[in-house]
């Protein structure tokens, strides 16, 4: 008896039409990126499970609950990476790049976490991120928060919101701190479990709640905008009068929060109606603590991640991959031509298949199903004469054209 076997679940394939989708938002971030000097590093989807213990935190769902972590046959704990930042901070730590200047780095590629999969959220996801290393200014802030939208404006995702708040720093958030946990004190009885635990363990997180319930207790909670010292303060202001001065529309949203120490000052994330629950597009936030927290000196840093998939069923529809060219060859004596041809058209430039000998009538029949913009008829003929007859599908002309012409023809009938 057979078995037909299936992917894991929440684990899919990228078929033709996602991966053209994909394809198009790395190659516009690529683009957009290289525009602001950043560069594109490639980094292990394997990790030490310690580094993300550390990082993220052992009580966190990511490490308790949603890791692909093991054994290896060598005794190591390690495990597939959920996210990005972690493991770019120790390829910055490891390269030995501490004291070589402002580090701009960008990353593609899968990440792993085994959570419920719902549209939008994957076991297996693809994910962009942005780091960019020993910057601790408002100005590149704004920066980062620009090329965030460059990117998305490029993309022609229509109706996003970014949304930036303040964090505070170590000087000014433990008072807050004090104030949000006496609020909530007050309401624990109307939150839902996971927010009575997070009173306990961390209470900026309940402000994040997506349980309109627990958000209803929310709405007189005291906001940490309110309470930034004087340093932290000036920092936000810089930060809006740069989007402002880039015309980059902003609303400030004090419930962004990240649930770390590590975490400080700027936080955003850039959000839309479109996706119900899952409205998060991208988020990002500065995090001038972590890379001290994984063993390095202190270093200032901020960053952003958003996933592909999310992106991807944002974009408008997409056209099939555009065949160009279909090389009908007619006859026995003419398939070494008609090889040949194809390849020539493809070291044109051509997008070129080769419908396989044989009858014509099967032949057009391919041409069309790949909706192929020009047809390339060969015979002994032309066989003969070197050259093809080359037939315009939209406009229904035909000519007698050597290759070279043929190219010319097609690419300009492709622009």
């Amino acid at each position: 008896m057979s078995t037909q076997f299936r992917s894991i679940r929440g684990i899919h394939d990228g078929l033709p039409e996602e991966v053209r989708r994909w394809r198009h938002i790395e190659e516009t971030a690529r683009r957009i990126f290289a525009r602001y000097a950043f560069s594109e590093v490639r980094l292990p989807v394997l990790e030490p499970t310690a580094m993300f213990v550390r990082s993220i935190g052992s009580e966190t769902d990511i490490v308790a609950k949603e890791m692909y972590r093991f054994e290896d046959r060598g005794g190591d704990d390690i495990c597939l990476r959920p996210e990005g930042t972690a493991g770019t901070v120790r390829a910055y730590l490891q390269g030995g790049l501490t004291r070589s200047g402002a580090q701009r780095w960008f990353y593609i590629g899968p990440m792993f976490r085994r959570e419920r999969p719902q549209k939008g959220r994957l076991r297996q996801f693809q994910q962009i991120g942005v780091e960019w290393f020993g910057v601790q200014g408002p100005l590149e802030d704004v920066e980062t928060l620009a090329m965030a939208h460059a990117f998305l404006e490029e993309l022609g995702i229509p109706e996003l919101a970014m949304e930036i708040n303040s964090l505070g720093c170590p000087a000014c958030r433990p008072a807050y701190r004090d104030k949000l946990v006496a609020y909530l004190e007050l309401r624990r009885e109307h939150l839902c479990e996971t927010c009575n635990t997070r009173i306990d363990s961390n209470p900026l997180r309940v402000l994040d709640c997506k349980i309109e319930a627990c958000q209803a207790q929310l709405t007189e909670a005291p906001e940490m905008a309110s309470h930034l010292c004087g340093e932290c303060q000036g920092h936000f202001e810089a930060v809006k009068s740069g989007l402002d001065a880039l015309q980059v529309p902003y609303q400030v949203n004090p419930r962004i929060v990240r649930g770390l120490d590590y975490y400080n000052r700027t936080a955003f994330e850039i959000v839309t109606r479109k996706l119900g629950a899952q409205g998060t597009v991208l988020a990002g936030g500065r995090y001038d603590g972590l890379v001290e927290e994984l063993g390095g000196p202190a270093t200032p840093a901020i960053g952003f991640a958003m996933g592909m998939e999310r992106l991807a069923m944002l974009l408008p529809e997409s056209a099939p991959d555009a065949v160009d060219v279909a090389v009908v060859a007619i006859g026995d004596m003419v398939s070494g031509y008609g090889l040949a041809t194809a390849d020539a058209l493809r070291r044109g430039g051509c997008n070129a298949i080769h419908c396989g000998g044989g009858a014509a009538k099967r032949q057009f029949k391919i041409a069309d199903r790949e909706q192929a913009r020009f047809v390339a008829v060969i015979g002994e003929d032309e066989m003969r004469q070197n050259h093809v007859q080359l037939k315009d599908m939209q406009s229904g002309t035909q000519q007698a054209l050597p290759i070279e012409a043929a190219v010319a023809a097609i690419m300009q009938g492709h622009r």
